[in-house]
């Protein structure tokens, strides 16, 4: 009997698509076919966020027409089934996660099952079955925003999460799809360390992750895959950076509240080396986030630390995944508008680590990587992981 499948599973943010319709799609979606064609996966997860992006009221539509690119695309024609996901129902403010998950199964793959969260069991995958709206009556996903009371401070946004059942070969998993809160301000971020954001982001995420293991339901091994919004320790890298310059903090003159940072270097005619406002960051040495893949700041990545407990996940080796410029001419530049940060991530469970390395003889058969390194992807790099699962 068959034992081993392969498997792709992506994460992607990809608001600025629909901000600025036409000019990244076509290059997008040439990477991520050739990543499917490259690697000849049998089942593929692909976990986006900020459908519609920004102004999601008038771009929903060209969001479906994305979605439907994908399917129809000739390099999908050998998946004969396909679970489409997507919250697009915008006017119910409540519920609304502008979260979309797509599922394709390769026609040689038999052994699949979907659970149904209403009946509590598990069904055979046949044809194309797409979802497109609230999906508070879709049985074959669990989907939750999160609640105003974990961000009380600031402006409510649409984040949450999105999770699917499965058994491949006898193996069951959970695959889910997350969205986490954003730093809303460079200059708040910096107050403390762990940062307030940081501080969210850890209650939103622990109560996915109790979600998905409590007693509803049996847990499974799972696989939590999105944009977590993780951000560099701010304080930290921020001291560390500007060691060897003057560090001045400009106020507004109405009040006692910080405007905004200056780093000036001590030497060289007091060159600017830092400067942070709200939604400013910009280092002269730029080139500290994607030597040796950001190496020497990947130390200040410490969010996922709180959760050594219940997931991991493989080694990073690539640069940060957001902020990336969204000119087409500047595909590996970062924009000055927020600290480069590991955003998109693919994290498991312990128990998901330990299938994925069970046939590892060796070398790992693990990938884990950004899609599209030298071409302008978004202001997120997409990720990938690959593995023969």
């Amino acid at each position: 009997m068959e034992m081993y499948t392969d498997v792709l599973l992506v994460t992607a943010n990809v608001g600025s698509l629909f901000d600025n319709v036409g000019e990244i799609e076509s290059d997008w979606m040439r990477e991520f076919f050739g990543t499917v064609q490259s690697h000849k996966p049998r089942f593929i997860a692909l976990h986006f966020q900020e459908v519609g992006g920004k102004d999601y009221m008038v771009n929903m539509g060209h969001a479906e027409n994305f979605f439907c690119n994908i399917e129809s695309n000739e390099e999908m024609r050998d998946f004969d089934r396909v679970c489409t996901y997507v919250d697009n129902h915008f006017k119910n403010v409540d519920s609304f996660t502008a979260l979309g998950s797509m599922y394709f199964i390769h026609k040689s793959l038999k052994n699949i099952y979907q659970y149904d969260f209403n009946v509590k069991d598990f069904k055979a995958v046949s044809g194309q079955n797409k979802y497109v709206g609230s999906l508070d009556e879709v049985t074959t996903v669990e989907k939750e925003k999160f609640l105003k009371n974990f961000w009380p401070d600031f402006k409510w946004s649409r984040k949450g999460f999105m999770r699917t059942r499965w058994i491949i070969h006898n193996q069951g998993l959970d695959l889910v799809n997350v969205h986490l809160f954003h730093d809303a301000s460079n200059l708040i971020a910096c107050n403390a360390s762990p940062s307030i954001y940081s501080d969210n982001r850890q209650k939103a995420l622990r109560y996915v992750i109790n979600r998905i293991s409590d007693s509803s339901y049996t847990p499974l091994p799972f696989f939590l895959f999105g944009d977590f919004n993780f951000r560099l320790d701010t304080l930290s890298l921020v001291q560390n950076l500007s060691t060897s310059a003057v560090m001045q903090t400009v106020k507004k003159d109405s009040s006692n509240e910080v405007e905004k940072i200056i780093c000036e270097q001590k030497d060289n005619d007091h060159k600017v080396l830092l400067h942070i406002e709200t939604k400013i960051f910009a280092y002269l040495h730029q080139a500290v986030f994607t030597e040796d893949n950001g190496r020497a700041i990947l130390k200040y990545d410490k969010e996922i630390s709180a959760f050594q407990d219940v997931i991991t996940e493989e080694d990073i080796l690539f640069p940060p995944s957001y902020p990336y410029c969204e000119d087409y001419t500047k595909p590996t530049q970062y924009m000055n508008t927020r600290c480069p940060s590991w955003c998109d991530r693919i994290l498991m469970s312990h128990t998901a680590q330990d299938i994925i390395h069970r046939r590892d003889e060796g070398a790992s058969s693990v990938v884990y990587n950004t899609m599209g390194p030298n071409v302008c992807m978004g202001d997120h790099k997409v990720m990938f992981f690959f593995n023969i699962m």
